[in-house]
């Protein structure tokens, strides 16, 4: 018998407002906003597409995706991420706080010699180390980048052009990053990775404080309150800004919110499953390569495993699906460039009605404010046109309640 392609899990939350909440108050992601809109010539807020017919389609009151395929010229989100953490980073070594500077401070000459060589590591499967190799760039800073078997040479070549030492290594996604925090250990580099571990925390929150900006613009843009927020978790550090940053919103009735994983990398869905964190090991073969990590980020757990209800386990079909139908849109719907990550969202609505049962549990109706995230355009070019156009990964999602 055939997998599922979609699988859901209900999480039993506790609704507690942890202590780590704290640093995703209105007032601290208005701040890192202040942060990235000081970015002059890079910054710019990405578009919330409204997917009118494709709502009706789907017979709930209207879709939205924020659409990060343009951000910074990186076609992905990550780059808020990296620029806020590694301007934390700086202003540390300076003596300062964060909010006391901005771009052009960071970007001054002197501030430069006064800090003297800094190189910035981080291990990545492709977007998180573009976004740090980016700024370390304008920044005038030296980079280094670990990539896990398997990379793309598409991906690998992108992060070099933006003047990084590129690695591939024989490890996958998790071991890789123990690989490069060992290594920058030695060499003493400063490791920029948006994961934790004892020990290592504070650049990873601040790094998830960078991705409340992209939560905070859709949230500010958006005509009506969300009644569901999607967001894809790799090891789930956008999905738990995304969650802190709704909370923050202080909404009188709190939207469903939803993590989506690639089912060969679903720690999520089995740590909701057991009520614990719990890793998944192996290659992590998907072709949704930012999503292919298997251990949890703990601070990314604090926040979802108290407040996000659901999880959906996809399978490569759904990806595929996603990038076929956000690319070519119902009636004047606008068209969206999605990549294997970044698309998970599109395929699931597109299979909801194939699995009418899932479209029940999560409570979609003829009312419902739906909010997705494409976290990246066509980050690799040849494999989106092998898909889109070449018909790879072929799904049914003809409508069949089951």
């Amino acid at each position: 018998m055939q997998a599922l392609l979609l699988e859901l899990i209900k999480n039993n939350t506790t609704q507690e407002l942890r202590p780590l909440l704290q640093n995703f108050s209105k007032e601290k992601i208005a701040r890192v906003r202040s942060f990235h809109r000081s970015m002059w010539g890079y910054y710019q807020s990405t578009p919330l597409v409204e997917l009118k017919e494709l709502a009706a389609w789907l017979g709930v009151r209207n879709i939205f995706v924020k659409d990060e395929s343009g951000r910074f010229g990186l076609k992905a989100f990550k780059g808020l991420g990296a620029s806020y953490a590694m301007a934390c980073c700086i202003a540390r070594e300076l003596g300062k706080e964060v909010d006391e500077i901005d771009f052009d401070y960071l970007t001054a000459e002197d501030v430069r010699e006064k800090l003297g060589k800094i190189t910035f590591a981080t291990a990545t499967d492709g977007n998180h180390g573009r976004g740090v190799a980016w700024m370390a760039r304008i920044l005038g800073y030296d980079s280094v980048v670990y990539m896990p078997k398997g990379t793309a040479e598409a991906r690998r070549l992108a992060i070099a052009r933006e003047g990084a030492a590129v690695r591939i290594t024989d490890f996958n996604y998790d071991e890789t990053v123990r690989l490069l925090a060992a290594d920058s250990e030695k060499n003493g580099w400063t490791v920029l990775q948006d994961t934790a571990w004892p020990g290592y925390e504070e650049i990873p929150l601040w790094i998830m404080q960078g991705y409340t900006t992209m939560a905070g613009e859709a949230l500010e843009e958006m005509p009506d309150t969300p009644t569901h927020v999607f967001a894809q978790a790799g090891v789930g550090s956008m999905a738990a800004a995304v969650q802190a940053t709704v909370i923050a919103q202080g909404y009188e009735k709190e939207p469903v919110f939803t993590i989506m994983e690639a089912s060969e990398a679903n720690c999520f869905f089995r740590s909701f499953e057991q009520g614990r964190m719990l890793p998944v090991g192996g290659d992590l073969e998907t072709i949704m390569a930012g999503l292919a990590c298997g251990e949890i980020n703990p601070l990314a757990w604090e926040i979802l495993a108290n407040h996000a209800q659901y999880c959906l386990s996809c399978r490569d079909e759904v990806a595929a699906l996603g990038m076929r139908l956000w690319g070519n849109p119902l009636g004047k719907d606008q068209k969206i460039t999605a990549g294997e990550s970044g698309a998970i969202g599109g395929g699931v609505i597109g299979l909801l009605d194939k699995y009418h049962n899932l479209k029940t549990e999560l409570g979609l109706n003829k009312e419902s404010v739906l909010l997705f995230f494409n976290t990246e355009g066509d980050t690799f070019p040849d494999k989106y046109r092998d898909i889109v156009w070449g018909g790879s990964i072929s799904v049914d999602f003809r409508r069949k309640n089951v």
